[in-house]
This record gives C-alpha cells, structure tokens and sequence, in this order.
C-alpha cells in the first residue's frame, strides 16, 4: 500500500521555546519516526526566540531586511538539525536548502528535516513549496496556538475560534505581508500554494504531541482543519 505524503511545518516557537525542549524534541522524534511507517514525513522547522533574537540584534546592528532574513535562516536550520540529531539513522545532519532538494531526498524510509530556504519565504510558505514538490496530501501546522481564531486569543479573550475553514476563508484571516521574524497562523504564499494545489492544511498546537501525530495520519483533530478543494 503506497504511503501518504504529509509536509509537517513545526514553529521555532513550538520547537525550543526554552522549556524542557531537549525531552520535547525526543518525544516528537519518537512520535515521528513510529509515525513514519504510516505515512512519508517532511519536517520543516521555524526559527522561534533564536531567529527573533538574532534579526533583534542585526537591526541593532542596521542590517538590511535581507540581511536579518539570513540571520533567520540559519536559526531555523540549527533547529532542524537539533531534530535531525534526535531523529538518528532515519534522518542526516545536512539540511536541504531548497524545497526540491529536500523532495527529491524524500522517502518511504526516511524523515527529512529542514528550515528556511531564501529570504521573503517564511518557514510555512517553504512547507507548501514542499508538499507541492512532493505531490504531498496535506500540510500540517504545528504551532503556538491550538487553531485558528478571529483574532490573537491572547489580546482578544473573546476571538472565535474555528475548527472548519476554507483555504478562502483562512487566507482572509491571515495578514498580508512579510518582514523578518514576523509571524502568523498561515504564511500568504504558503495559503496560495496549497489552494492552487489542492493541499488540505491542519493547523493544531504543536506541543499537543497526540494532537501532532492525528493530523499527520489524517484523523480527527481538535484544531483547525483547513479545506483547500
């Protein structure tokens, strides 16, 4: 039976927030890897506190956008190979630069792990630049948050809170422009993407490990299911 193809897009936020992060990464290691004989996995890590401390530092700095984009990117790598590293024999230290490296490096048999690859392209945007690669079934977003809200839950107590959307629909909630260290449920061009590809996105909390593990195997989840058809 051929497996299915899922890209995981996992926030830097979610991945090293500087709490128990070394037993979190073993966990979502374990979970990935007993995952993987169900369905073939792409890892995608985002930079988190490490990337935004670094872009803070080369603004101080005055580096250019595209120079704090760089800095963000190498974060984001660094933290894909703390996974990689967790991960063991099923995935490598050499982290793919681009979408199509790390496509054509994808296989039945192994988890590949990867960041940022160019400056303007978000960590999610790179997600779906994958999953379109990889003729991926669906795009699942670990993050910070547990779904997708009408506002920022944390400014806006009463912010509703969405289990079913539409690729439209989520595209209207999501802010529409790009800067180094910025963030939001789903990147702009990474929405497109998957809506011209017809990639389904499940957005859930990704500290949530079972949670993780539903929506890599197609199955009922708490967060936000995002229909792209």
């Amino acid at each position: 039976m051929k497996k299915e193809k899922v890209v995981v897009s996992i926030g830097g936020s979610v991945l090293i927030p500087g709490k128990d992060d070394p037993v979190y990464i073993e966990r979502l290691a374990e979970m990935l890897k007993d995952v993987s004989s169900k369905v073939q996995i792409v890892v995608v890590c985002g930079g988190g506190r490490i990337a935004r401390y670094y872009i803070e530092i080369g603004e101080e700095l005055k580096g250019t956008e595209y120079q704090r984009d760089i800095l963000g990117i190498g974060a984001t790598r660094l933290n894909a190979q703390l996974l990689a590293i967790s991960l063991g024999k099923v995935s490598s230290m050499e982290i793919p630069e681009t979408a199509e490296e790390a496509a054509g490096r994808s296989s039945p048999k192994n988890i590949v792990v990867m960041g940022g690859t160019v400056p303007g392209h978000t960590t999610d945007a790179v997600a779906a630049m994958v999953a379109r690669e990889m003729g991926a079934d669906r795009i699942v977003n670990a993050t910070s948050v547990a779904a997708v809200y009408s506002d920022d839950p944390k400014k806006d107590p009463k912010a509703k809170r969405f289990s079913k959307l539409t690729i439209d629909e989520l595209g209207k909630i999501v802010y529409k422009e790009h800067g180094a260290g910025r963030s939001s449920v789903f990147d702009p061009l990474g929405i497109k993407i998957a809506k011209d590809e017809k990639i389904d996105i499940l957005i859930v909390d990704g500290r949530d490990l079972d949670e993780v593990k539903n929506a890599l195997l197609g199955k009922g989840i708490k967060g936000t299911y995002v229909n792209s058809h």
